[in-house]
């Protein structure tokens, strides 16, 4: 076992064993995150929903199957990036993540992220987009998703330099169909990117 994959183990074990907030009374499975341990593209989502909770694969539902056909348009398949989200535990009914709930839990995708050293984090939707770029003192910089999309931000880290590219959902795609070319088009600035 790799010293990446040592670390992302223990991670793993801390998120199972973890009662920080109430959401480890109400869930079936945490969604630690699956994926390439050395990907250069991390894909950060809000929360697990209830396929992710039931089966604690990240993107596992309709969402899931939208996400790997626009991995599958550039040329990348699931198992070369990272996925995950920001809270491991599923909200009831899905409600929106509360402040204390993700307080609790952002530690660690804060390790997530300095264990796998991606070159790029693609947040999925506003949820993500503004909690990673308040993580990295952008906060000036959020607008709603349609503003961001596609825009690049650069931030210095620990081990170098991380482009974090805000993008739609994959959900919105469930909902309108016609939503799907814009995310196509979103996903070519990964394509772009992920050889640097």
């Amino acid at each position: 076992m790799s010293k990446k994959d040592e670390l992302l183990k223990k991670i793993k074990d801390e998120v199972i064993g973890c009662k920080k907030c109430s959401l480890s009374k109400t869930r079936t499975l945490p969604v630690i995150g699956q994926g390439d341990h050395k990907a250069k593209i991390m894909f950060v989502g809000e929360a697990p929903g209830a396929n992710e909770d039931k089966t604690g694969v990240p993107f596992c539902g309709q969402s899931g199957n939208i996400l790997t056909e626009l991995l599958n348009s550039i040329g990348l398949q699931r198992e070369n990036v990272y996925i995950c989200n920001i809270l491991k535990c599923r909200p009831p009914e899905n409600r929106n993540p509360q402040a204390n709930e993700i307080e609790a839990c952002i530690s660690y995708l804060e390790k997530q992220i300095e264990v796998i050293k991606p070159k790029i984090i693609g947040a999925l939707g506003n949820y993500a987009v503004s909690h990673i770029l308040k993580k990295y003192n952008l906060d000036d910089q959020i607008q709603g998703i349609s503003k961001m999309r596609g825009k690049i931000f650069k931030v210095k880290v620990s081990f170098g330099e991380i482009k974090i590219i805000p993008l739609y959902h994959p959900a919105v795609a469930a909902y309108n169909a016609n939503m799907k070319d814009i995310l196509k088009e979103d996903f070519k600035i990964l394509k772009k990117y992920n050889g640097k």
